[in-house]
């Protein structure tokens, strides 16, 4: 009987296992978009609506190139508390799992454009893809925008 149980406890977390190692490989897989664009204060902006964004287009000026500095204006909503603390940006790219710190500061900035705070910046990406820029206050995932980087 306690070897059946034994057999049967091995077997169950030899699944999970397995099951765990195919979420990984889904998620590897995953196809990422840009991020939808949204108004709010008579700018376009890129990320998501009510919770986090920059002004964005696709102009010539506002598109990522690689190895190109760019200003952006970052606009957050939330609740004061949320507001409060270091931000910081970690950009992932999609074909290899290249992660770059992109930007840190310590405190977020007053309202502007609709938002509850703000905070200018400038941002470069190294090489052209998709990219995953995770949004951080407190060391806390406030949220993600999903930005492609075009060819030169």
């Amino acid at each position: 009987m306690l070897k059946r149980l034994g057999i049967f406890i091995f077997s169950s977390i030899l699944l999970l296992g397995i099951s765990g190692c195919d979420d990984a490989v889904d998620d590897k897989n995953e196809i990422w978009e840009q991020s939808p664009v949204f108004e709010s204060g008579g700018y376009t902006m890129i990320g998501e609506e009510g919770r986090l964004g920059f002004i964005y287009d696709e102009s010539e000026v506002m598109k990522f190139y690689p190895n190109k500095t760019q200003k952006y204006m970052w606009h957050f909503w939330g609740d004061e508390q949320e507001l409060d603390g270091k931000f910081t940006v970690m950009a992932t790219n999609q074909d290899d799992g290249e992660q770059v710190p992109l930007l840190t500061v310590d405190h977020l900035s007053g309202p502007n454009n609709g938002a509850d705070r703000h905070i200018p910046s400038h941002l470069t990406l190294p090489k052209e893809g998709m990219w995953k820029l995770d949004a951080y206050i407190e060391e806390k995932l406030f949220g993600t925008i999903y930005v492609e980087v075009h060819k030169e």
